[in-house]
């Protein structure tokens, strides 16, 4: 229940204009056969509401190419209502985009870890401010609740504050921190917490990293050092759905700069229009993983597909 409100209240928005323009799409189609020509004019109108909701052109004109393609294929009986035809169309079409090449079940995976007796370990990044320190803490308590023991790498030795907070965290859910100075190499310091990790037998360990612009070349080379160094077998990129085509780009440049595993979105409590959603995992072909939708740490939840278009859509 509390898995549908939430996907409700995200998805209210972009769900209203997408029914406001889909059933002046179902109303004009009902009048007509589906011929390529009019189904290209009508997928123009859906095309633009996607844009408005933040979706990357990119993901919007494969989307509207994709749902002609499948119109087109679709039989329909003359005096058919085509409305159920068009519903189920653009379901399948979004539930394609949002398909990643490969999906990761955490758990699974850090189950797999714990019978080889070695940390599963995972890495964060984005820029700062989008949540990601808090998103950790999250991650932490709820891997704590899978029944994994956890440990905190504080690698954000950049940033004011950030020790001390990751630090407050830790102390707040019993994880332990693994810290230096700040100004010290943050690749040294999630070294050191996976040898930790590896002493105590502890199952997670999660590297918090400093904020990254894409100015700035040498703070982009330490966090290539911190996954040279300890290799990570997760590289999680945290966002703010908040900031629409900028997540997009955000995104976009860790993929390409580090390469990532998969995403969190933080705010989604907050977020009026859902299009960087789609937009990231068709980009980026990697999962979103979970849902930041609040400021506590049971404040977070899987990512559902299946949940947010059914939303969107029906």
């Amino acid at each position: 229940m509390l898995l549908c409100k939430l996907y409700d209240k995200w998805g209210s928005t972009l769900f209203d204009q997408f029914k406001k323009s889909l059933s002046k799409f179902v109303k004009k189609v009902s009048l007509k056969e589906f011929s390529e020509k009019e189904l290209n004019n009508f997928s123009e109108e859906l095309r633009e509401l996607l844009i408005k909701n933040e979706v990357a052109v990119s993901t919007a004109n494969e989307i509207c190419s994709l749902l002609v393609k499948k119109l087109l294929k679709t039989e329909r009986r003359r005096f058919s209502n085509p409305k159920p035809i068009i519903l189920s169309a653009l379901k399948d079409v979004l539930l394609q985009v949002l398909t990643p090449e490969k999906n990761i079940d955490i758990v699974e995976k850090i189950e797999q870890s714990k019978q080889e007796r070695r940390p599963f370990t995972i890495a964060f990044f984005g820029v700062n401010g989008v949540g990601k320190t808090l998103a950790i803490a999250k991650l932490g308590n709820y891997f704590k609740s899978k029944g994994f023991s956890c440990v905190f790498a504080a690698s954000d030795t950049y940033r004011a504050g950030s020790i001390q907070q990751l630090k407050i965290h830790g102390d707040k859910l019993k994880i332990k921190v693994i810290a230096q100075d700040y100004g010290s190499d943050a690749a040294a310091v999630a070294f050191d917490a996976v040898n930790h990790a590896l002493a105590k037998n502890v199952n997670v360990v999660l590297i918090d990293t400093a904020g990254r612009i894409e100015t700035n070349i040498n703070l982009m080379e330490e966090l290539r050092k911190i996954c040279r160094v300890v290799e990570p077998d997760l590289k999680i990129f945290v966002g703010d759905a908040l900031t629409g085509n900028a997540l997009i780009s955000q995104v976009m440049l860790f993929n390409n700069k580090i390469g990532i595993d998969g995403s969190i979105l933080n705010k989604v409590d907050a977020v009026k229009k859902g299009g960087a959603a789609v937009s990231i995992i068709d980009l980026t072909k990697k999962p979103i993983l979970f849902l930041g939708t609040g400021q506590k740490y049971t404040d977070l939840i899987p990512f559902d597909a299946k949940k947010l278009v059914q939303q969107l859509l029906f």
